[in-house]
């Protein structure tokens, strides 16, 4: 069930779809989240308005303890997470060495973006809360729904995530070229 949505001092309060949540989960009523926030998310900076209010109608957060897991490397995912406060790392088990960070990603930020895209997408690497951390998630299904239900919505959802991924895929392949030369003068 969705409820409407509501402005109220500029800030857009979006009670979400009633659905069993995680730990630490709450609806997204009267919080932080809003329009602006979601603007600053490089992957959702060139949506309208009308696809950010429908965005929020379908976020929840989550408010994971200092240094809890929020998911592991080869769970199935299900759900982009975006920073709204704190800071995250992720990081890989190193056969031999351990843990390695990966980054640190602070508000603004967002992972597990793979897992809107892909149903078989299974974590790359761990997500572990920094400290004290609010996030925003955006689960698969509601996004899906979203989308079957307005088309025109999906179309600009979607190239807006083609664009950002397309950027970060061109500088993945900028660092593997930077590292591959490097190699060649050792």
């Amino acid at each position: 069930m969705l409820w409407p949505s509501q402005r109220v001092h500029s800030f857009l309060l979006c009670p979400v779809h009633c659905r069993p949540h995680l730990p630490h989960e709450e609806p997204m009523s009267w919080k932080f989240l809003d329009i602006s926030t979601l603007r600053d998310v490089d992957l959702f900076a060139g949506i309208s308005d009308r696809a950010l209010e429908s965005l929020l109608a379908i976020t929840t957060t989550l408010h994971p303890k200092p240094a809890e897991l929020i998911f592991r490397e080869g769970d199935a995912g299900n759900a982009l997470y975006i920073i709204l406060d704190g800071e995250v790392r992720i990081s890989k088990d190193i056969h031999g060495v351990g843990e390695e960070a990966l980054a640190f990603l602070k508000a603004g930020s967002y992972f597990g973006e793979m897992a809107l895209l892909d149903e078989h997408a299974r974590r790359s690497a761990h997500a572990i809360a920094g400290g004290t951390c609010h996030l925003g998630v955006l689960e698969r299904d509601a996004l899906l729904k979203l989308m079957r239900d307005d088309r025109d919505l999906a179309n600009e959802i979607l190239w807006s995530f083609v664009a950002t991924l397309s950027a970060r895929l061109r500088e993945s392949n900028e660092k593997i070229a930077f590292f591959a030369m490097s190699n060649m003068f050792e």
